[in-house]
């Protein structure tokens, strides 16, 4: 037997890979030796508990006891790990919190919830309103009215069945006619589409099929929480992912409650934080997943005026008006209004309900005689105005839900003395106002609504309307102001080598709408916008069968990021913009006629004659693609924090959004330059954690002569340099490098790809860039 290998406690760096029945542990077990011949200290594991069978995803759990049969049960697990341990690599596990699947055939807790009501022992695991909805669940499964459905639903023994659909029935209740049977139950199945406006359970987001988990009682943690925190003192797990802290009713307790269970177990949160937005100082985790980290990689390679010429071609190109996409923060609120009007409007009115009866019932003058109308609509109207996802109880909420939006909302109503109920439910949100039970479930359930809103208004909906640059429209990237300045993005580092070293960074996640690679080739755009806009003109001139202005920019850019791409993976790619965005066609409003002549424009333009010389003018720009791929790869490895790996991508890897950024995980074996950088920074970071890890330091290296601000350079303790260059584009029309030089730290300093490559002290830049547009260099003998 191979001797086990020590795993560090705090990852050097992870590879995430998206297990599912085509790629189970088995299919990991046999990845091991090559992703520990990459450089990785731990593999990043998607959720390993019970999911809904054939789940690609596992963040549908049903069972929070049992490791998933689909990818081969506890016993799998535990043969990777052992593998895994054998080649030095420890395991870090996704885990998912806030919602489970609302499948009662697969969710045991639940089906005995339905069958019980609200005295079955599993109902306080779930974010249930049994005061709502005359004490029946809805359940939104139906495909249409139930009149129209009713002969769908049968009564079978103690289950009533609708198509793949079973639910139990409540005791003694089995014999009932059927119009009765269903008005005996603890839920009540209907239309689908009420569950935007009658539901009363709280969801992940907007999605009916994820119920909310209640981890905030004591017993709920335990009992969800108790197989993987076994796992982790027995070794088979040694670190945490938790995805969207943001929709529990109490992240800080929640986190602090999981802090001591895995007595400190290195763990980061899929927090969102907003651009001027800091991480909570309290909770106790290593930081982030990474996506701040994505932000500032993505925008150090983009040309701030080239980006804001680029805006300017596409409001002429697509002439938008109100706040269909001419500006992001329009569109921003514009979605919100939608959002909270319609898809959150449930979320809402349970939120008015509860602020209606701490009016009634305070015994403060100045919470009564408020109409429920104009709560609703001050909740609205301050949802809408929030700039970050949620407030929390460790920070300032008024710094979140701040005077100037309460002006702002004040100002929507019509009549000014209605308004007044802007300041209630401020003040209510704020603790200023109310108190007790209901108080503490309004302040959570506000956070809970905000974060939601916040999710699916921005990511879900803005960012696939406003699309002048989609290498900016990314999971905590800032359209509006998408270019870094490498001021900016050095204060960043040193913030997170200060505050969070352990944190997580990533450039490519299962959750991107584009992969780094074809980030990095749009991105490119910013440096040649007038070109970018006479080819768009060239290929969109003929007209005819053109959708909308707004699709074909998104569509000639998608396709560029690409490359030469197969139809169908460009049609259901853009297809799921068209509905994401909701202009034309949606998801449950679909306009056929629309998608149809989408799939004929990608058809007849991107994968069409016209696409040849959008190819050929991307091949063009293949050197400047490069120098963005490489230069974005090696930041991202050498900064600080713990870089996260997506499966495939240390490879070239052009994905756009789910299902075609999860496929299952093949390696790369063969050599590519993006490739061999990253098995080299990898390697020296695992072969180093002390010049990477929390006891490190980082240091700007500024360049000198007229191509400065080209190169882009910083060092590592003192014994690593990584430089990369900036706007190679740009710096070619420039002229070039020229006399443009990098005084190097005191000692010699080896080309970690070419260790026979040396350097030390004051070198041109242009050698120093001879093979490659990037450099990572290592100090080599004393100092």
């Amino acid at each position: 037997m191979t001797p086990e290998r020590p795993v560090p406690a705090v990852p050097t760096a992870t590879y995430r890979l998206q297990l599912q029945p085509e790629f189970p542990f088995a299919a990991a077990e046999a990845a091991v030796p090559y992703l520990a011949g990459l450089g990785v200290s731990h593999l990043h594991l998607s959720p390993v508990l019970e999911a809904v069978p054939g789940s690609t995803h596992g963040y549908d759990v049903v069972d929070h006891a049992r490791v998933r049969d689909e990818l081969g049960g506890e016993a799998g697990l535990r043969s990777l790990a052992r593998t895994a341990r054998e080649h030095g690599l420890g395991l870090v596990v996704d885990i998912v919190p806030n919602h489970m699947a609302a499948s009662p055939r697969h969710n045991r807790a639940l089906w005995e919830v339905l069958r019980e009501g609200p005295e079955a022992p599993y109902a306080r695991w779930f974010d249930l309103d049994w005061d709502a909805q005359g004490g029946q669940l809805l359940l939104p499964v139906l495909g249409r009215r139930l009149g129209e459905e009713i002969g769908q639903l049968k009564a079978d023994g103690d289950v009533l069945r609708y198509h793949d659909h079973v639910f139990p029935l409540r005791e003694g209740t089995e014999g009932l006619p059927l119009p009765q049977l269903l008005d005996a139950q603890w839920y009540r199945p209907v239309w689908w589409r009420l569950a935007r406006t009658e539901l009363n359970y709280r969801r992940f987001f907007s999605i009916s099929e994820l119920i909310g988990v209640r981890v905030e009682d004591p017993e709920v943690f335990t009992a969800t929480h108790a197989t993987l925190l076994r796992l982790l003192d027995e070794g088979v797990v040694d670190g945490l992912r938790v995805d969207h802290p943001d929709g529990l009713a109490d992240p800080d307790a929640y986190l602090r409650r999981l802090h001591e269970a895995t007595a400190g177990r290195w763990t980061v949160v899929e927090k969102i934080l907003a651009a001027d937005e800091q991480l909570p100082a309290v909770w106790p985790v290593a930081g982030t997943t990474g996506y701040d980290a994505l932000r500032h990689v993505d925008g150090l390679f983009t040309d701030p005026a080239g980006a804001g010429e680029l805006l300017g071609h596409y409001r002429r190109f697509t002439a938008p008006q109100d706040d269909r996409g001419g500006h992001w923060a329009s569109t921003v609120r514009g979605a919100a209004y939608e959002v909270v009007t319609h898809e959150l409007a449930t979320e809402v009115d349970r939120l008015t309900r509860v602020a209606s009866r701490l009016c009634a019932e305070s015994p403060d003058p100045a919470l009564r005689d408020h109409a429920p109308w104009a709560l609703r609509t001050a909740l609205r109207e301050l949802l809408v105005r929030l700039d970050v996802y949620r407030p929390y109880a460790s920070g300032d909420a008024a710094a979140t839900v701040t005077e100037e939006a309460a002006a702002e909302a004040r100002a929507a109503f019509t009549v000014p003395e209605e308004a007044h109920a802007v300041t209630v439910v401020r003040d209510l949100v704020l603790g200023r106002a109310g108190g007790g039970p209901a108080h503490s479930e309004f302040r959570a359930r506000f956070a809970q609504t905000a974060s939601a809103l916040r999710a699916k208004s921005v990511e879900d909906t803005a960012f696939y309307r406003y699309v002048p640059l989609l290498s900016a429209n990314e999971v905590g990237s800032d359209p509006g102001n998408p270019a870094v300045s490498p001021e900016d993005f050095h204060a960043y580092c040193a913030r997170v080598q200060r505050d969070w070293p352990a944190t997580g960074t990533v450039l490519s996640t299962h959750d991107t709408k584009r992969s780094a690679d074809v980030r990095a080739a749009v991105s490119v755009l910013t440096q040649c916008p007038e070109r970018w806009a006479g080819v768009l003109a060239e290929v969109t001139g003929a007209g005819g069968g053109v959708p909308d202005p707004h699709l074909v920019w998104a569509a000639w850019q998608t396709f560029f990021g690409l490359g030469r791409a197969e139809e169908e993976r460009l049609q259901g790619a853009l297809l799921k913009h068209v509905r994401e965005a909701g202009l034309h066609t949606a998801w449950t409003e679909q306009d056929p006629a629309y998608e149809d002549a989408v799939a004929k424009y990608v058809a007849g333009g991107p994968c069409g004659a016209p696409g040849r010389l959008v190819s050929g003018f991307r091949d063009a720009l293949a050197p400047h693609i490069r120098a963005n791929v490489l230069g974005a790869a090696l930041v991202h490895l050498a900064m600080p924090g713990v870089p996260d790996v997506y499966q495939g991508t240390e490879g070239e890897y052009r994905a756009l959004v789910d299902p075609d950024n999860r496929r299952p995980f093949a390696p790369q074996e063969a050599s590519s330059e993006k490739a061999d950088l990253t098995r080299a920074a990898l390697g020296l970071r695992r072969r180093r954690p002390e010049v990477f890890g929390e006891a490190a330091t980082y240091a700007p290296l500024t360049a000198e002569g007229p191509a400065a601000a080209h190169c882009v350079a910083f060092v590592r303790s003192g014994e690593v340099l990584a430089a990369v260059t900036r706007l190679s584009l740009r710096l070619a029309e420039e002229g070039g490098w020229r006399d443009t030089s990098l005084t190097l730290p005191p000692g010699r300093w080896a080309d970690v790809l070419a260790p026979e490559r040396e350097f030390e002290g004051h070198t041109r830049v242009e050698d120093l860039f001879a093979g490659l547009p990037v450099a990572l260099l290592e100090r080599v003998g004393g100092r």
